[in-house]
């Protein structure tokens, strides 16, 4: 087990030797050429995936309600990113296609009735969200991973008519009922190529982070009259495959259909952009007794998921299993769940686990308390090899449920923190990071970081260390600022004061750290 200071990557300090010079111009520091030399300390940033999920299904969390204003969309996503910055999130997943339809420009599958509350009908003014959303976290240095719902075709709340272009209409035999929803069929290759096709169209169009799937592959099982679950419709789709020669059982049959989706889905995204991740956060149990305390619900033998195959194949960059469950009981331990899902990372990819947040502040007698899940996050960061967590829902953070923004601002996510980087990915350069230049001055009081492009490219982050009073300070710079002031709230009082030391470097799509540049000095002249 890691250390709590451990479990930042931060232990240890890298030695430099720092050069310093003065610019001809008064109270202007340059990065360029340093001379002298002055010992300093460089900390690295902590590295976390801090991500929240955004479900637009059924209006869980945006648009607080269907057939809101352009105006009134726009207004409530921001007011989800500027919470996201607020609680040092660094990114944000958002349901984009919550039952074949999209919440973005699509040619493939109707708008969704969730957004505008008529399928089909695009949002007044015309606007993109998904593109919008992208844009604004960006501007935030925030990234976005689109969430899909690779099989739901109806959801059993929806309202309005179906519209002509939705693939219930238009390939009604590639689409099933059960459950009260209607679903694509799994075993129906043509549902598959759908999808993947929608998949492909949205990374090809979009400056998306990430792709995202969630828990729903072949529908959790509803009991009939008899109170015995009710077999999937799929007796079309079986029958062609047998008549084609398959010599799987049944259900392994269907598993198979699942795993072909994931797999080509990862190669769709890599063969179109390398550096988009691919994510899945499945039911938070692979099978009963793994670990052998474990109880519950078997989603291999019911959804047809081999959830521990595609993280142990490394069909996935990160893997976001759904443990929805406190951390003491043992049939449902979280702790006992993370370790073993740890254990099946045989690729090395990212575990970032989800966590049940909207637990928290409830009011139906089975609320959790703000403490279990601040809790969960310190025993994800003592697991070895697990870097990162992802609530549900956003709506829980920005309503500060039973205080759990307050307890993550206080508590786990006082600095900011970088996302892991994904090294077995290409950047979108794919090309060795430049050490990046910067001069730091006086401007109008304020002692101000001035980044200069390389190339005239501009990174996705910047990083800006800087001491001041003997301690270190961090900032995560979006790439499309050139300036940051350096002192920030109580440090104000210093601001007279020059930073002894600065150092600066870039991040790249895939998270990347570039070389430092930096320098330091005793005493500038202010201008």
């Amino acid at each position: 087990m890691k250390t709590v200071s451990q479990t930042f990557r931060i232990c240890g300090f890298l030695s430099f030797a720092v050069g310093v010079i003065l610019a001809s111009c008064s109270g202007l520091l340059s990065a360029e050429e340093p001379a002298g030399e002055i010992a300093g300390e460089v900390p690295p940033v902590e590295r976390e995936f801090r991500a929240a999920w955004v479900a637009t299904v059924a209006n869980i969390d945006w648009p607080s309600r269907p057939g809101l204003s352009t105006e009134k969309q726009q207004a409530e996503m921001i007011a989800i990113l500027d919470t996201a910055v607020r609680l040092k999130l660094n990114a944000i997943i958002l349901q984009v296609r919550p039952s074949c339809d999209a919440m973005y420009a699509s040619e493939l599958e109707p708008w969704s009735e969730f957004l505008t509350g008529t399928m089909g009908k695009p949002p007044e003014p015309f606007y993109d969200p998904l593109e919008f959303a992208i844009t604004e976290a960006h501007r935030r240095g925030i990234e976005l991973h689109g969430w899909f719902n690779p099989y739901r075709a109806r959801h059993s709340g929806s309202k309005s008519p179906v519209s002509k272009n939705h693939i219930s209409q238009t390939r009604p035999e590639l689409v099933k009922q059960y459950g009260g929803y209607n679903w694509l069929d799994p075993g129906e290759p043509a549902a598959t190529d759908h999808t993947l096709a929608v998949i492909r169209d949205v990374v090809e169009r979009y400056d998306i982070d990430g792709i995202h799937m969630d828990d729903y592959f072949y529908p959790y099982p509803v009991n009939g009259d008899d109170k015995k679950p009710v077999s999937f419709p799929d007796d079309p789709s079986w029958q062609k495959a047998v008549a084609a020669g398959t010599t799987l059982e049944r259900d392994d049959w269907r598993r198979e259909n699942v795993d072909q989706l994931v797999s080509q889905m990862y190669r769709d995204i890599k063969a179109v952009k390398p550096w988009v991740k691919f994510g899945i956060s499945p039911f938070g149990i692979g099978r009963p007794e793994k670990p052998p305390q474990i109880k519950g619900f078997d989603q291999y033998e019911s959804l047809y998921a081999d959830a521990e195959k595609w993280f142990t194949e490394g069909w996935v960059d990160y893997f976001t299993p759904q443990l929805y469950w406190k951390i003491g009981p043992p049939e449902q331990s979280y702790s006992a769940l993370l370790y073993w899902w740890n254990s099946q990372n045989k690729a090395k990819r990212h575990l970032w686990p989800g966590n049940y947040t909207s637990r928290v502040g409830g009011a139906d007698g089975k609320s959790w308390p703000a403490k279990e899940i601040v809790a969960q996050i310190w025993v994800t960061r003592a697991q070895e090899g697990a870097s990162g967590n992802v609530h549900f829902s956003m709506k829980a953070l920005q309503r500060n449920a039973g205080g759990i923004a307050d307890a993550l601002r206080s508590n786990a996510y006082q600095q900011p923190a970088l996302v892991p980087a994904s090294p077995w990915l290409e950047s979108t350069t794919n090309k060795e990071q430049a050490k990046p230049k910067f001069t730091v001055k006086k401007s109008s009081g304020e002692w101000v970081v001035s980044l200069e492009t390389i190339d005239s490219e501009l990174p996705w982050l910047w990083v800006i260390r800087s001491k001041h009073a003997g301690k270190w300070h961090v900032d995560i710079v979006p790439g499309g600022e050139t300036t940051r002031q350096l002192y920030h709230g109580k440090q104000a009082k210093a601001r007279q004061k020059p930073p002894s030391t600065v150092a600066v470097s870039t991040v790249n799509r895939i998270g990347e750290e570039s070389p430092l540049s930096w320098y330091g000095t005793e005493s500038p002249q202010s201008e």
